[in-house]
């Protein structure tokens, strides 16, 4: 496993973290999951070197934040815990109430990054981030992040004060932060952690075809707007996709190694990026997901996989949002 320090702190992060939204058993998006098996994922991840997690209290409305909480145990010392609070509580007396409901879920006395989930055009800014600051002067978070922000907001909270990381939609597929968020991030020494790098295991391989992607998952601005559970309005770019995913399939078998773990190296070696949140939903994929990070790949794979995707990145062009056609993550 590689590490590398989050943002300008003291903490040092496993490149792959372990993103909790999937082992949740209460969520809409996850047929079935069992505690079980999300309780063994969180303990394979640890046992492979992974001493990074990310949950939030949407994910499954909580359920996510307890069983973190409670398959970490005795670990939770030795790991680096981030946790979100919702856009509709940014308000500081709600805000103070979301940070005391995800402390005692996750079982700990601290939050080690604390980040907002989604900005919010409808509340101040201000007066969150004092009760950010307070929270950390408190003990009850140790630092501050912010989530799915992009140039507008990021210029809004720095004129405010430091955030140590902004975890956006990156990948192969979702390369849009790199028209203006990510420059923005590497110049101020903010980590990228990102989220969706397998863009939803449409670059793990599995789906050959737009049509054979399920409805929960076909939800993103690459599918056309006739699929179901869409709701950008726009064109999409199936056709796109597909061939960018045949392309990288390509490289991938001649390098011998599978499709994901290709797709997550190549993110680590983006400018700015620290760690990559990936999913598992059982031991074997988050043991499959931490062998990404000892994959090395050369400039010029890396070159020739940027140049794949280079048509798709061009035709979604720079707003990061995956799904609504007006980002939600710019001031409006």
């Amino acid at each position: 496993m590689q590490y590398r320090k989050l943002g300008k702190t003291d903490l040092s992060v496993s490149v792959v973290c372990l993103g909790s939204w999937s082992i949740a058993t209460k969520d809409f998006f996850w047929d079935n999951q069992d505690r079980a098996d999300s309780v063994a994922t969180v303990h394979a991840a640890l046992d492979a070197g992974i001493n990074f997690f990310d949950t939030a209290p949407a994910y499954g409305d909580g359920d996510a934040e307890e069983i973190l909480g409670e398959a970490l145990g005795a670990r939770r010392g030795s790991v680096v815990v981030a946790t979100k609070v919702r856009p509709v509580d940014l308000e500081p007396e709600r805000l103070r109430k979301s940070c005391e409901t995800s402390l005692r879920a996750l079982r700990t006395d601290y939050i080690d990054l604390y980040q907002i989930h989604w900005p919010n055009h409808a509340i101040p800014l201000e007066p969150t981030y004092r009760t950010l600051r307070e929270l950390q002067r408190e003990g009850k978070i140790r630092h501050v992040g912010v989530s799915n922000f992009g140039a507008s907001y990021m210029g809004e909270f720095s004129r405010l004060g430091r955030a140590e990381s902004n975890q956006l939609p990156y990948s192969l597929l979702w390369r849009s932060v790199e028209f203006d968020i990510q420059p923005l991030c590497a110049a101020d020494g903010m980590s990228i952690l990102c989220y969706s790098p397998l863009a939803q295991g449409l670059l793990t391989g599995k789906f050959q075809t737009a049509d054979e992607v399920p409805e929960k998952r076909a939800r993103t601005r690459l599918f056309s707007t006739s699929r179901k559970m869409t709701r950008h309005g726009e064109a999409g770019c199936e056709q796109e996709t597909f061939a960018a995913l045949a392309g990288i399939r390509r490289v991938a078998d001649e390098l011998g190694h599978p499709m994901g773990r290709v797709a997550v190296a190549w993110l680590l070696a983006q400018s700015g990026v620290t760690s990559a949140v990936v999913g598992a939903r059982n031991a074997a994929q988050a043991i499959e997901n931490a062998a990404s990070a000892e994959l090395r790949l050369d400039a010029d794979v890396i070159a020739r996989l940027s140049g794949i995707t280079e048509p798709l990145k061009k035709l979604l062009g720079s707003n990061a949002d995956p799904w609504e056609h007006v980002s939600r993550m710019e001031k409006p």
